[in-house]
């Protein structure tokens, strides 16, 4: 069996705010168990409050939002 490589830094477990508003609140990074891909842990603040699991790439990327380039989830706070 193999080793697997270091989990990434980003992002750090906090509060976070999606381009569109909702806040969210990072959990943990975990592996797929079949692809062995990053996924990011994350519970929504609002709603029926879910926990959800988006890939690590997608949750860092930024996006283009009314002409402009910015993150996806942007960390505002612990």
């Amino acid at each position: 069996m193999h080793a697997l490589p270091p989990l990434p830094a980003e992002p750090k477990p906090g509060l976070y705010r999606h381009y569109k508003g909702p806040h969210y609140r990072v959990i943990c990074l975990a592996r797929h168990s079949e692809t062995q891909e990053v996924v990011v842990v994350y519970d929504a603040l609002y709603g029926e409050h879910g926990r959800w699991i988006r890939p690590q790439a997608m949750f860092i990327e930024a996006i283009e939002f009314e002409g402009k380039r910015v993150p996806r989830f942007e960390r505002i706070g612990d």
